[in-house]
C-alpha cells in the first residue's frame, strides 16, 4: 500500500518491483526477487519460472501493472502456487487507480505435501 500511495499507477511492473524490494528491506522482511523455481510434470523437470518475489521462503508474490486484474491472472498465480508447492500467494496489481490485491490459497497444498512424505 505504501508503494502504491507514493507512486500511484502508470509505471511499468519493474518500477513497482524495485520499490517493493526497498520496502521489504526497510521492514526486515526476508525475500528473493525474481526467484527461479523449477516446474515439474510427472516428476520430471520441464522448465522453470520466475516468481516476482518469494517472501520468507513460503509466500509467492506476483505483481502486475495493468488496468484491471482478470481471471487469467488469478489462474496463473494459482498455477504457480501448485507448481511450486506453496500454500499462500499474493497477486498485487499496481496498475489501477486503487491498489488491487488478492490473497491466494493453494487448495492442493496438503495433498502435495502428503505425497512428498510418502
Amino acid at each position: 500500500m505504501t508503494v502504491h500511495k507514493a507512486l500511484g499507477n502508470g509505471f511499468q511492473e519493474v518500477i513497482y518491483q524495485r520499490a517493493l524490494e526497498i520496502e521489504f528491506t526497510d521492514n526486515g522482511i526476508s525475500f528473493s526477487r525474481e526467484h527461479e523455481m523449477p516446474i515439474y510434470y510427472k516428476q520430471q523437470q520441464i522448465g522453470t519460472r520466475r516468481v516476482d518475489f518469494l517472501v520468507e521462503g513460503v509466500v509467492s508474490v506476483e505483481l502486475k501493472a495493468i488496468t484491471k486484474l482478470e481471471d487469467v491472472h488469478l489462474a496463473q498465480a494459482i498455477n504457480y502456487l501448485e507448481a511450486y508447492d506453496l500454500e499462500i500467494g499474493l497477486l498485487i496489481n499496481f496498475g489501477s487507480k486503487s491498489l488491487e490485491f488478492k490473497r491466494l490459497i493453494n487448495s492442493k497444498f496438503n495433498q502435495l505435501a502428503q505425497k512428498k512424505n510418502q
